[in-house]
C-alpha cells in the first residue's frame, strides 16, 4: 500500500510544478483564462509571483523596487493588473447634448462648480503616482515613474486655479536610472528616410510611427489604494507638426466623467507624445527620432483647460470608472467624444453666425431709422 501511495503523491507534486511552469509563461489575458480551466490552475494562478511577472512584462516600470513596494501596499500585482489592463470606457458621452453646455460656470455657485469641499480636501497632489511606459513594435523604449504632481505648492494655491498639466520629461522621477534622453532609430524598427522632402510625399515614417507606438499611463492614488490606466494604448490621432516639418505629434487619452464637478459633465484626458527627427540617412547616420514631449492635460467639451482643483477630483473619480478589456470599446468611446465635440463646435459656429447676422440686421435697421427721422 505504501508503494502505491508514494508514486501518486510524487505525481501530484510533479503536476503542480509543471502547471506552475506552464502558467508562468503566459501573458495576462491567457493566464486569467487558464485560471477558469480547472481547480488546480485556479489555485496556482493566485500566486503573486505569476502576476508580478505578467505586470513587469506588460509595464517594465513595475519592476522597480519602489514601485513593487507601492503595488504591494495597494493590494498586490494581481489586483494591479485587473485594474490597469482594462481601459476606460465612457458611454455617457451621447447623453450630453449642446443644450447641456449652455449652463455657463458663472451661473454655478462656487460649491457647485468645485464640488464637495470635504471631498476636495481629501484629495492631495501628493496622493498620485504616474507609472508610464512607451513601446514601439513591442519593444519598450521608455519607462518613467513620477511621484506626486510636480511643481505644486499647496500653500500658495496657484495650482488649483491654473490649467492642469503634467510634463513628464521635464520632471525627473525618484532615483530613476532611465532619466536619459529617449531615441528611436532604424535599429528599433524605424524605416530609413533619405530626406524630409521624400517623407512629406510618401509619409512612410509617420505611418510606421503611428501604427507602432503604444502608451500606458497608469495613475495610482496611494490614499484610496486604487489605480487606473488613462491611456488608450494605441493612438487616437496625430499629425506632422507643420511649423518645423520634423516633429511628429501623437495623441492618446481617454474620456473621463466630470459629473457633479464641471457643467460639461465629461472631459477628455489628453496624452501628447512628440518625436523630432534629429538625423536622416542623408546626414551619414541612421534615421533617428528623439522624444521631446510626453504630457497630460484635461480639457472640457469646448476645448478649455481644466484647472488643478477640478482635475484632482476628476482623476479621483476616474479610479472607480467603468472599464473594458475590449480595447476597441475604449477607442470607440473616444471617437464618440470627438464626434460630439465636433458637433458642439458646429452648433456654436451656427449660433455665432446667427448672432452676427442679427447684429448686422439690427445695425441696418438702426441706420435706416436714423435717416428716416432726421432727413
Amino acid at each position: 500500500m505504501a508503494l502505491s501511495v508514494a508514486p501518486a503523491e510524487s505525481m501530484a507534486s510533479l503536476n503542480s510544478d509543471l502547471s506552475y511552469d506552464i502558467l508562468r509563461r503566459l501573458d495576462g489575458p491567457t493566464l486569467a483564462s487558464a485560471a477558469c480551466a480547472c481547480a488546480a490552475f485556479c489555485s496556482i494562478s493566485k500566486e503573486e509571483k505569476l502576476w508580478e511577472n505578467v505586470c513587469s512584462s506588460t509595464w517594465p516600470s513595475t519592476g522597480r523596487e519602489d514601485v513593487k513596494s507601492l503595488i504591494s501596499c495597494i493590494g498586490g500585482f494581481r489586483k494591479f493588473y485587473a485594474d490597469c489592463f482594462p481601459l476606460i470606457v465612457n458611454k455617457d458621452v451621447a447623453e450630453y447634448q449642446w443644450n447641456d453646455h449652455l449652463e455657463y460656470p458663472e451661473e454655478w455657485t462656487e460649491a457647485e462648480y468645485y464640488g464637495d469641499v470635504d471631498e476636495f480636501e481629501s484629495v492631495a497632489p501628493s496622493d498620485f503616482v504616474s507609472i508610464v511606459d512607451i513601446r514601439y513594435k513591442d519593444k519598450t523604449i521608455c519607462s518613467k515613474v513620477l511621484w506626486g504632481i510636480p511643481n505644486v505648492n499647496e500653500l500658495s494655491g496657484w495650482f488649483y486655479n491654473c490649467p492642469f498639466r503634467i510634463d513628464l520629461l521635464t520632471n525627473a522621477a525618484r532615483d530613476d536610472d532611465n532619466e536619459g534622453e529617449v531615441f528611436l532609430s532604424v535599429s528599433d524598427g524605424l524605416p530609413p528616410i533619405l530626406s524630409m522632402e521624400k517623407e512629406r510625399k510618401d509619409g512612410k515614417l509617420w505611418m510606421e510611427l503611428r501604427d507602432g507606438l503604444r502608451l500606458s499611463w497608469i495613475v495610482v492614488n496611494k490614499k484610496v489604494k486604487q489605480t487606473v490606466n488613462l491611456a488608450s494604448w494605441s493612438p487616437l490621432g496625430g499629425q506632422r507638426h507643420w511649423p518645423t516639418d520634423k516633429d511628429f505629434v501623437t495623441r492618446f487619452g481617454s474620456v473621463l466623467s466630470a459629473k457633479g464637478i464641471l457643467p460639461c459633465q465629461v472631459v477628455e484626458c489628453i496624452l501628447i507624445m512628440k518625436f523630432r527627427v534629429v538625423h536622416t540617412e542623408g546626414e551619414g547616420v541612421q534615421t533617428t527620432l528623439k522624444l521631446t514631449e510626453l504630457s497630460m492635460q484635461l480639457k472640457d467639451m469646448e476645448g478649455a483647460h481644466v484647472n488643478g482643483r477640478s482635475s484632482l477630483l476628476i482623476l479621483k473619480k476616474a479610479l472607480s470608472c467603468h472599464r473594458s478589456k475590449n480595447h476597441s470599446e475604449a477607442l470607440e468611446s473616444c471617437h464618440l467624444y470627438s464626434k460630439a465635440q465636433a458637433e458642439l463646435k458646429e452648433e456654436k459656429m451656427r449660433n455665432e453666425s446667427r448672432l452676427d447676422r442679427l447684429c448686422i440686421l439690427s445695425g441696418i435697421a438702426a441706420s435706416l431709422t436714423f435717416w428716416y427721422y432726421f432727413l
